[in-house]
C-alpha cells in the first residue's frame, strides 16, 4: 500500500547528515514526502530533494512552527491530499508508528491522533526530559481538556478539516502548544497513540536545551490563560 493521499511534512534544520536516510525510509511508503528546509546553511534541502522530496525553502531560520505550517500550505494544496502528517527529520520517529495512526485516524473517526511517549510503550526518555514533558501536559489546559499525556510529541497525523483550519502563528518550539490549543478551540477529535521515540546520539545533539523546554512550560501556561 502507498498511500497516495497521505502527505508527510518534515521541518528541518541543519538535518544534511540524516535527512537522505529519514526521506528514503518514508518514501518506501509514501509517495509524497514535503521537506522544509529552514533556513539551513548545510546542503539539507539538495540532500532531501535528491532523496526524493517535495522542498520547500525559508530563506531565513524561522522555527519549527513556522515550517509546519509551510508544510502543511504546501501539502493541502497538492490534487487529492487528504491525510497529513507531521514527522522529524532527525531520525526519531518510525514509519510504522505514522502508519497505526493513520489507521486510527479512520478507525476511531478522529480528526488528530497525536503520538504518546508516556501511553503503553516504554522508551529511553531522559529522566528530566520526561518531567518537563509530563509536567508540560499537566499544565497545559488544553492537554488536561483533551486527556493527553504527550503535549509535544511532533509525530501527529490528522484529516484535511485539520489541515485546512491549522493557522500556527508560534514559530518556535512553541507551536505544539498552539497546535493542541486549536484542537481544543476548534472541537477537533483528538485521539492519542503509543509511539516510540528513537533517541539516538544524534537525535540527542539535535535536541532542545532544558530551559528551552521551561520556557516551553510557562509559554504554555500564559497561552492556556489567555484562551480560558
Amino acid at each position: 500500500m502507498r498511500y497516495r493521499d497521505v502527505w508527510i511534512v518534515v521541518p528541518a534544520y541543519h538535518e544534511a547528515t540524516v535527512i537522505s536516510e529519514v526521506i528514503a525510509d518514508l518514501r518506501c511508503t509514501f509517495d509524497h514526502v514535503v521537506c522544509v528546509d529552514d533556513g539551513s546553511r548545510d546542503r539539507t534541502g539538495d540532500t532531501a530533494l535528491a532523496a526524493g522530496a517535495h522542498v520547500v525553502t525559508h530563506p531565513v531560520n524561522l522555527g519549527q512552527g513556522a515550517a509546519i505550517q509551510t508544510g502543511v500550505e504546501y501539502a493541502r494544496r497538492q490534487p487529492g491530499a487528504a491525510v497529513f502528517a507531521t514527522f522529524d527529520a532527525d531520525g526519531q520517529h518510525r514509519v510504522k508508528d505514522v502508519i497505526r495512526m493513520i489507521d486510527r485516524l479512520s478507525t476511531d473517526g478522529a480528526d488528530l491522533v497525536v503520538g504518546t511517549r508516556f501511553a503503553g510503550v516504554l522508551t529511553n526518555v531522559p529522566p528530566l526530559k520526561r518531567l518537563v514533558l509530563r509536567s508540560a501536559a499537566r499544565l497545559s489546559p488544553a492537554s488536561r481538556r483533551l486527556g493527553l499525556t504527550d503535549a509535544h510529541n511532533g509525530l501527529r497525523v490528522f484529516n484535511r478539516r485539520v489541515a485546512d483550519a491549522l493557522e500556527l502563528t508560534v514559530n518556535g518550539m512553541g507551536h505544539a502548544s498552539e497546535f493542541l490549543t486549536q484542537a481544543d478551540q476548534k472541537r477537533w477529535r483528538v485521539v492519542e497513540e503509543p509511539v516510540e521515540i528513537l533517541y539516538t546520539d544524534y537525535s540527542k545533539s539535535k535536541g532542545q536545551p532544558l530551559l528551552n523546554g521551561v520556557n516551553i512550560l510557562f509559554e504554555g501556561l500564559l497561552r492556556g490563560r489567555r484562551s480560558r
